[in-house]
This record gives C-alpha cells, structure tokens and sequence, in this order.
C-alpha cells in the first residue's frame, strides 16, 4: 500500500483532467482494498475509488478525500468442466484488454468483442460494459464486492447484480466496492456469434457466423482505432471516456415522435428521414446517440481547435484536445446535450461518471 498526497487526479484518467488529490492510496492486493476502504470510512472521509480511469471526468477543484486506486491483479482459473466451460475469477485491477487477450490465446470465447476496451476488469460490472454485440452481463456468473454499509465480503450472483444497458446495481450503489469478478467463458476456438452488423461486413460473415477467435479481436481492435476508441497517448482523439453520451432507450410511441421531429426538421416530401431505431426485448426502442449529436449539428471535429472538441473520428466522444479543463470538457457536454435536446426533444445522458461536476 502507497500513500501520496496532493497527486494530480488528470495522471489517473484517460480524459486527463482533474485537479488535486488530497490523498492517493494505492492497493496492490486485496486484503488491502478492504482495510484502504474501511480505513477511510472509519475516519468519515469522503472516498473515491478509482481503477483504470477510463470513465471519470474530476473536476478542476479535485478531490477533497481520500482517493483509493486499485492496482490488485489476477486471472485465476477456477474449474474447466466436460460442457467445455471455463470458470475464470479476475481481480478488479486486472487491466480489462488484458484479460481479453488471455482468454483468446487460451481460446475462451465469450469477450472477444469487447477487445480495446480500456480501464480495469472491476468497472465492467459496474458500467456492465458492452460493445460489437457482447457485454459483460452475458459472461458474468458472480461479483464479489466489499459492502461497506455491513463492513463484510458479499458475493452477487448474476441475477442479482441488476444488469441493464450500461447499468448495475454497483453504479446505483456506493455502498459497493467490487474486489473481484468471475466470468464464464466457452471453450473454443471461434468467436461467439457474430450480431453486430458492422463488424460482420468487416469480417466479411452474415450476422450470426463465428470466425478464430483472434481475427474477431483484430476486426474489433481496427473498428475501434477507426473511432478513436483505443488509447494512444499521440492521438487526442483517444484522451476521451470513450462514448460521454449513453444511446437513448424509449417507449415506441416516444421514438414515433422522435421521427416525426426529425422528418420535420431535416426532410421533406421527396426525402424521407429514418431514425436508427433498434427494438429491445422489453418491448422498448433504442436508438443512436451519434446519429441525434451529428444532425443536430454537432459532426466530428465539432469544437476544434479546443481546448475540448469531439472526436475527428466519432461524434460521440468528447475529447481533450492538449490542454483542456474539467470545465472546458463540461461545457462541450452540456452544449452538445442541450443542442440535441432543442432540435430532437431527447435528453442525452452522460455515460461516465463525474466527480464534482454536474451537467
């Protein structure tokens, strides 16, 4: 366990802003993540845990507390059973693309397409992290947290975690601090299905087939580096939390108005106007952030030359372009969400977590 004071808080995130840490503790194992955690709340400090980064903005101001980082590490394998199932335990300071990559060179199959997704394994469940048609409530068997309102280890079932589109009950809930995660994976050599529609033009496949397990982490590795999504420390197109933006989810006859608001403002009569529009198995509509942000008028590079533009490559992340604040990148946000908002009446909401800012 190290413990520093007055740390700048934009060296731990991948939009690199933030102010001062009043005081980082880094934890190596998991025993001392526990006691960091229960030192902190036995003082009545305010606390921010903090992983890989990759989806916090902290303001400029800091963190008046004590900021807990967890640097804890592992992939353990549990139990192989004659179904071809592998059972793997992963620490939550596991780097996320690293587990990826042990589970294809070992031909586990199940999270191949969320290659390139940075920050650590312990925020998966909590953001329940999904891309290219996979996310990590369908490998996800059990989360062990420490629960700080108990002062004990609790284990979460998959049914009880609460998952829904970019959500969990961790992300509801402070009161939890996830010590580590258990996945099960298949064994096998080809990729689960394939259903995301672009990446299987890219693999050249229908939707539905499944390729090695390796050529499913390239074609989704190259889909990202196209949208800026793999972190490059040159490339200011990658200093963003990825996607700041959730796709919108609702009601059929809410995305019935949407259209219509969208045919009245950018069509007419010899030009129809189709809103992306993806059912869900509740019964409701998603449809595409991106899309709403770009005919708002908000396109790629919006805002440069900075200090804060969206991304030259993907309309959905916001980016520090060199030298931005933590209110720059907010301001960005909040013209953009209120911009969508004024022409298409969808109210965007931000994906990562801010700390000492609000939109």
């Amino acid at each position: 366990m190290r413990e520093e004071h007055d740390v700048r808080l934009s060296g731990l995130t991948t939009m690199r802003v933030g102010g001062l840490a009043q005081r980082l503790v880094t934890v190596d194992t998991t025993d001392e993540l526990v006691d960091a955690i229960r030192a902190v709340d036995d003082a009545d400090e305010p606390l921010l845990v903090v992983g890989g980064g990759s989806n916090l903005v902290i303001s400029d101001e800091g963190f008046a507390g004590s900021v807990v980082r967890i640097a804890t590490g592992g992939i353990t394998v549990e139990s192989h059973d004659p179904q071809g199932v592998v059972t793997i335990r992963v620490a939550a300071g596991e780097v996320w693309d690293d587990v990826v990559v042990r589970s294809v060179a070992e031909g586990w199959s199940g999270i191949e397409a969320l290659s390139g997704i940075p920050g650590c394994a312990g925020a998966t469940p909590i953001q329940n992290v999904g891309a290219y048609g996979q996310e990590v409530a369908q490998t996800i068997t059990a989360v062990r947290v420490w629960d700080r309102r108990e002062q004990r280890v609790h284990t979460f079932d998959n049914a009880d975690c609460r998952f829904t589109y970019r959500h969990s009950l961790f992300k509801a809930e402070s009161r939890y601090v996830v010590l580590d995660v258990v996945f099960q994976l298949r064994l096998a050599s080809l990729s689960a299905p394939v259903t995301y529609a672009d990446l299987a033009h890219a693999l050249g496949i229908e939707v539905g087939e499944r390729v090695p397990l390796e050529d499913a982490r390239a074609a989704v590795l190259d889909q990202r580096r196209q949208r800026g999504m793999v972190l490059d420390s040159t490339d200011h197109d990658t200093w963003s939390c990825g996607s700041f933006f959730t796709n919108p989810i609702m009601s059929a006859n809410a995305y019935a108005e949407l259209q219509s608001r969208a045919q009245t403002r950018l069509g007419d009569a010899d030009r129809p106007v189709v809103v992306p529009r993806f059912d869900t198995p509740d019964g409701l509509v998603k449809t595409s952030a991106a899309w709403l942000i770009d005919r708002a008028g908000f396109g790629k590079g919006y805002g440069l030359p900075g200090p804060a533009a969206l991304s030259t490559k993907h309309t959905l992340a916001v980016t520090n372009r060199g030298f931005a604040t933590a209110g720059d990148v907010i301001a960005l946000a909040h013209e953009i969400r209120d911009g969508v908002r004024d022409a298409f009446g969808v109210s965007l909401v931000n994906e990562p977590v801010l700390v000492g800012l609000s939109l």
